[in-house]
């Protein structure tokens, strides 16, 4: 949703991080700035207040039936997007709790019997990128290291092949 937004237009995702514009007029000694009426907008103002929209829009298209259910009486963007994240990531005992419960899995990772290595690979790239989403990054040669030890003896040259390879360009 991040990369959404900023390819849509970099904007965006100020509005969705600072919250909405709300155009203000000076008043008073000292002076304090007091949300203007929709009867004070200029065109500047009004222009500002159609941009708070366009990432509410998005934000809204973006996500299914149910969350959409969740995000409905959110009056900004800013609180739309809390709301996805608390929903998506959770707070943080869940989200350490995602991480180490996906850690253990990393850590217990072992090719089944019956699978190829295509949907080996598939399973271990989920585990890694859900770890990834929660902050959470594998060094690459640690990924390597962990494949090459999960595959099964009968790829053994294979794999002695690729660690040689790998050993000689150091």
């Amino acid at each position: 949703m991040h990369n959404f937004n900023k390819a849509e237009d970099s904007d965006l995702w100020d509005v969705i991080c600072d919250g909405p514009f709300v155009p203000t007029k000076n008043l008073g000694d000292p002076v304090v700035a007091i949300p203007k009426t929709m009867n004070d907008y200029n065109d500047t103002d009004r222009k500002a207040i159609e941009e708070n929209f366009h990432p509410k829009k998005i934000l809204a298209c973006g996500i299914r039936l149910d969350e959409y259910n969740r995000i409905l009486a959110c009056q900004s963007t800013k609180e739309i997007w809390e709301a996805l994240q608390t929903v998506h990531k959770g707070t943080t005992q869940v989200k350490q709790s995602k991480i180490d419960m996906l850690t253990t899995e990393y850590e217990l990772f072992r090719m089944k019997d019956d699978e190829s290595i295509q949907d080996m690979h598939t399973r271990f790239s989920s585990i890694i990128n859900e770890l990834r989403s929660l902050g959470e990054i594998v060094p690459r040669n640690k990924l390597v290291r962990k494949i090459l030890s999960v595959i099964p003896s009968s790829w053994e040259s294979k794999v002695n092949d690729i660690t040689e390879a790998k050993t000689c360009r150091h």
